[in-house]
Parts: C-alpha cells; structure tokens; sequence
C-alpha cells in the first residue's frame, strides 16, 4: 500500500473522486503544512495557521498505478491558480503535494512535467517535504457520500466526478 497526500482546493472534492477509485483503500480528509498543532477546520479557514486542506489517499499499487493517483488529482483541480480552487480562496487551497522521501518527490515533480502541457498556465503546485497530518473532524470524511444532495456537491463536487468518468472511467466504480 501506498499513500499520497495531496491537497487540490476543498478536500471534499478529491476525496468524492478517490473515494470512488478502485484500488484506493482509504481516503481521510486533513490539514497539513501547517504550524499550529492539532487545527481544527475554523483555525485552517483562518489562513493563519499556514495548513492545506488534504487528502490522505492509501492505493494498492498493483492495483492502479501511482502515476494515475497523480494525474486524476491534476485532472480534479486547477493546478495553476495560487492559494485558490474556484470560490475557495486562501492558503489552505493551495495545490499541494506532501511527499515523504526522495523517491516520492521525484515522483511528484515528473508528474507536474507530465501535465504541464494540459493547461495553457504554468502549474504552481507547491511539492513540500510532507509534516504531521491532522484528520479533520468526523463531520468532513467522506462528505459526499453522505451528503449527495447538498448544494456545494451539486455545484462543485458532481462536475468534477463527471470529468473524473470521462476521463477515468476505467479506474471508477458507479
């Protein structure tokens, strides 16, 4: 098992698409990057304690390659807008890859090289040496599941599984 911590604007989004992934195991919703010891969800909102929103993604990797753990998360979000995913604005929105050893940055900056020529700005995804991970509150883990008719999961979370099955739908369960 394998686990990757990324962070791309509101960490219900990645975790909705994630969730649905086959061959990942387990997906946590979190804070990182930060300083403030134990933040909650209001002190990350703040954008005072330096935190990002993220998401812990654990995968079998002889089940779907890490290589497209990456790509869908660039796919999931705008990578080359600083400190903002759509209305989400601030530092804990920044795109984010937290990597724990030498092998695993080089694997996140091939995959920045790898996408780069998907969008039409440069990608500013910060790759940093990977800090203590706080899951955040019960209430955020797998928020869409149990809470599909809500307005932001119809607003923001229901295009991106729509481009998440256009473009992965070999990789996505129903």
């Amino acid at each position: 098992m394998k686990t990757f911590i990324l962070g791309g604007g509101c960490f219900w989004c990645l975790d909705a698409v994630y969730q649905k992934t086959r061959g990942v195991t387990a997906v946590v919703s979190g804070y990182t990057g930060g300083d403030l010891p134990n933040p909650d969800y209001y002190s990350v909102c703040s954008g005072m304690t330096g935190h990002a929103e993220v998401v812990a993604v654990t995968f079998d990797e002889t089940v779907i390659p890490s290589e497209t753990i990456l790509d869908m998360f660039f796919a999931m979000h705008d990578p080359t807008t600083p400190n903002r995913q759509g209305y989400d604005v601030g530092t804990q929105y920044r795109s984010s890859m937290f990597y724990v050893d030498d092998e695993e940055k080089v694997l996140f900056e091939e995959s920045i090289e790898r996408n780069q020529p998907l969008w039409d700005r440069p990608i500013v995804t910060e790759v940093t040496r990977a800090s203590t991970f706080y899951p955040a509150e019960e209430f955020h883990q797998n928020y869409y599941a149990k809470n599909p008719d809500a307005g932001y999961c119809h607003v923001i979370i229901n295009p991106k599984l729509a481009k998440a099955r256009k473009y992965y739908s070999a990789w996505l369960d129903a």
